[in-house]
């Protein structure tokens, strides 16, 4: 696993955050190291998935990155459902049908290229899997690519979400934010790398409070919503469609 230095080196002017070569390159050791409990949180995504992934359907990874999110679920979920990933990044695309030829994937799968701030064609869906995604999608666009979920999910499918968060009452979210960068610290991230991210990723990633991302879900037809992780500013929520 390639370590994470983009942003090791001063830059004088940061850009916005991109997944591109260099990001897709270094993505695995990036996002374990700056997600607290992204190992659990993978594996309890497998777990649900399996407890709802309907014979004959298919599986779902929106903003699939680079595949440990499918590769995960290969060991849970029956063979004869296939997964369907899709992404923004081609660089990620690439990386993601690499690591799914290392690890030998044999069950049906299809990788797409999509944007989720547009038209996304979902169908047959038992599962479909937002880890980490739904804060990079525009606001504005967030209520209508749940809805597409929620009309391209059989009956008895489910939504599982994970998503970096706002406090409820933001008198907590210095303390939350401070935690946050302390596992970045002990997971050895400089303060220039942190301070370089955080600038990066100022306008790309926007977090809403849990109970926002609630009130979405039930807006698109989500009757049962339930959280399944937390941890200080990260949440994982799943919804059913009846």
């Amino acid at each position: 696993m390639n370590k994470d230095q983009v942003f090791k080196e001063e830059i004088q002017k940061v850009e916005d955050f991109k997944f591109d070569t260099t990001v897709a390159s270094v993505f695995d050791d990036m996002v374990n190291r700056s997600v607290p409990f992204y190992g659990e949180m993978q594996r309890m995504m497998a777990e649900l998935s399996a407890d709802h992934a309907q014979t004959g359907t298919d599986v779902y990874d929106l903003g699939c990155a680079t595949g440990t999110t499918l590769i995960g679920m290969n060991t849970s979920v029956a063979d004869d459902i296939r997964f369907i990933g899709i992404d923004d990044s081609k660089k990620m695309l690439d990386k993601c049908r690499s690591k799914l030829e290392d690890v030998e994937f044999r069950r049906p799968f299809e990788l797409r290229f999509g944007d989720l701030n547009q038209n996304i064609e979902i169908s047959n869906a038992s599962v479909v899997i937002l880890c980490l995604t739904l804060q990079f999608v525009r606001p504005i666009n967030r209520a209508k690519l749940l809805k597409d979920i929620f009309d391209g999910l059989n009956s008895g499918g489910v939504l599982i979400l994970t998503e970096k968060i706002l406090a409820e009452d933001s008198v907590f979210n210095r303390d939350f934010i401070k935690h946050y960068y302390n596992h970045k610290r002990r997971n050895q991230y400089s303060e220039m790398e942190i301070s370089q991210k955080r600038e990066a990723l100022e306008n790309i990633l926007i977090p809403y409070k849990l109970s926002e991302n609630i009130t979405l879900l039930r807006d698109a037809g989500f009757s049962h919503c339930e959280v399944f992780f937390k941890w200080y500013n990260f949440a994982g929520l799943i919804a059913i469609k009846e």
